[in-house]
Parts: structure tokens; sequence; C-alpha cells
């Protein structure tokens, strides 16, 4: 990066939220951290009136390091495939001063169906709708969002979204409805400035034993901010009472993590530790709770495997989305023993 110099720095969130632990990480004793969150409060003040700038007094004492590993040329950052968290845009808005843009989208409407607006740098949200398409929401009876109070499935018409899939009608019936809209299979809640807030997923939703419905991803994207995870995978199905969990922790945050917790090891043996393993869920567990999950929203039980999910081992999409049905098939056997010796 520090060659390169971007100007214009495109990056999914787990990148971001990797940024953002590296730095908290290196304030590493309670005075570093207060000043550090001290400075980033006097910027985000700046932000919140509209002054975006990497000259403060701030700047040369605290960020110039941070934004010097950027190569120092970063005016703007975009952002989307994923839920970004609002604490980490909001840090890194005033770290780097630059501009911070969030979009959302997806392949059937030519990627960008939202955006930041310029000017707008609040966060928790992806933005307006562009001027390309129309978006409305519609009711998600089993998961209880109504349209009338502003929330449901997130519905996009317009030039941009595309006429269906090569040669297979059943997916293109399923994906758009017969007046054009493309149904995302994502929950949307409209804000009151005119902005989409991404709240749930209705893809992929399973109903547990006891019929509760679970949306898997909504329940990722909240156990992902955890410090030592890299990548997991929630499973469930409707013959069992709990979800289990999947989990690769990132080699670079880990060890360390590990350590304060007095564990030592190399990365592999880090993860064959069963105190760790117990650590990290009980980490998750935490994030859940303070995010508002239900008791049976929560996993009972996870395997900690040391290879990222990538695009190559075929568990990835090209587009870095989690492959479902792919991966619930290569964990089988270690799915099965968790619910074994969690019974």
């Amino acid at each position: 990066m520090k060659a390169l110099c971007p100007t214009i720095f495109p990056v999914v969130p787990r990148l971001l939220n990797r940024m953002y632990d590296k730095i908290f990480s290196q304030a590493n004793t309670p005075l570093k951290r207060w000043l550090l969150e001290f400075a980033a409060k006097r910027k985000q003040a700046e932000v919140r009136s509209g002054i975006i700038r990497n000259d403060s007094i701030w700047d040369e004492l605290f960020f110039n390091k941070i934004q010097a590993s950027l190569g120092g040329c970063v005016r703007m950052i975009v952002t989307g495939a994923a839920p970004a968290s609002p604490t980490v845009l909001g840090f890194l808005r005033a770290a780097l001063g630059c501009q911070v843009y969030e979009g959302y989208g997806q392949t059937e409407c030519t990627a960008g169906c939202t955006f930041t607006t310029p000017g707008d740098w609040t966060s928790g949200h992806v933005g307006a709708p562009l001027p390309c398409n129309h978006i409305k929401l519609v009711d998600v009876e089993e998961l209880n969002y109504w349209a009338c109070k502003g929330e449901g499935e997130i519905c996009v018409r317009g030039p941009n979204v595309f006429k269906g899939y090569l040669k297979d009608p059943d997916r293109t019936k399923e994906a758009l409805d017969s007046d054009g809209w493309l149904h995302t299979g994502d929950i949307g809640k409209w804000l009151p400035a005119g902005t989409l807030k991404i709240i749930d997923r209705k893809k992929h939703i399973f109903k547990l034993a006891q019929g509760e419905y679970v949306a898997p991803e909504k329940i990722e994207n909240i156990y992902i901010r955890s410090q030592p995870v890299a990548q997991i995978y929630v499973h469930g199905d409707s013959l069992k009472a709990f979800l289990v969990g999947i989990v690769v922790p990132d080699p670079e945050v880990m060890p360390s993590w590990a350590q304060k917790r007095g564990i030592e090891g190399t990365y592999a043996d880090l993860c064959t530790n069963k105190d760790l393993k117990k650590a990290i869920l009980e980490d998750m567990v935490r994030l859940g709770k303070e995010s508002g999950l239900h008791s049976f929203e929560q996993v009972k039980a996870i395997h900690i495997h040391s290879d990222m999910f990538s695009v190559q081992n075929g568990l990835l999409t090209p587009t870095l989305k989690a492959k479902r049905p792919e991966l619930r098939e290569y964990f089988k056997k270690q799915i099965e023993e968790l619910y074994s010796i969690s019974m």
C-alpha cells in the first residue's frame, strides 16, 4: 500500500475491521487507548460538522502514521459487499481524514442501488437510492417485518436490474416478479432521512426444531466482530434445537489475543486448544447479547478450522460470499460431532 499510494481505495468491511482492530491493539495501555479515543472523538466532532481533513493537531499527534500505512494519499474509501460497523466507519473517517462511502447492491442490479450521499457522514446505513432505480420494501410475514412500518424485503426495479439468469427460467422467476421487481432477499428499514439500513436477511432462513425462524447471516455479521474471528459459518436445521458454528481465526490477531489470556503456541496449536475455543465462543456470545440476539440465535458449540474459506477451495463465490450448501457439505463431519457432543 505504501508503494502504490492509492487515492481511491475500494475495500470490503472485513479489512476495515482488521485495520480498526490492529490500530486499537497497538494502543496497549489504558493511557494510550484513552488518548486515541479522545483524539478520535475530537475529529469525529469535526466530521459531524462536515469537516474532513488530515492536517489537524490530532493528525500530527496520532493519525499521520495510520494514514502513512495506506500510502498517505487516500482521499476516498468505498466499501460494500457486507454490512460495515458504524463504529469502525466513524473512527476511520476521523483517523484517515478522508471520505468513506458505503454502498449496497447485488450483481443482479449491476452492483450498486444505494450509495452514501456526499456530505452525509453519519454511519449505520447504506445511503439513499441511486437515480437509476426505484426501491420498495415488501412484507416478510415469517420474520414479522411489515412494509407499513417501514421494514421489509428490499425490492429493486430500474434499467440497472438484470433481465434474468441465462437459460435458468426457474431461478429467474424466483428473483424477478411479474412487475420487474428484483427481490434481493435482504431486509431493510427506511430511516427518517430517506436512507436505507440493512437489518436482516431473508434468504437462507431456516426453522429450528422448536419452531423459531433463524437468519444465519445476521448472526454471522455480529460474531465476525469478535477480534480473533476472521470467518464464520453458522449452521442449523429443522431437526435440531440449537445452532453450531465453524470458526476460522485470524492468524495475525489470534496469537496476541490468546497471549492476553495466558495461552501461547503456534497458530496450529492454538486452533486445537480447548481453552481458547471456549474463550472465543464466550466472546461471540457476549457480542450476541450486546446486539440483542435471542438465546435460540446464539451458537452453542463451535469447531475451530485453521484454513480460510476461499474461492480456490470452493467455499466462497468470486464476490467472496459464502457458499452455504458447499460449506454444509464440507464440514458435515464436524457439524455432526458438534451436535453429538452438545446433546
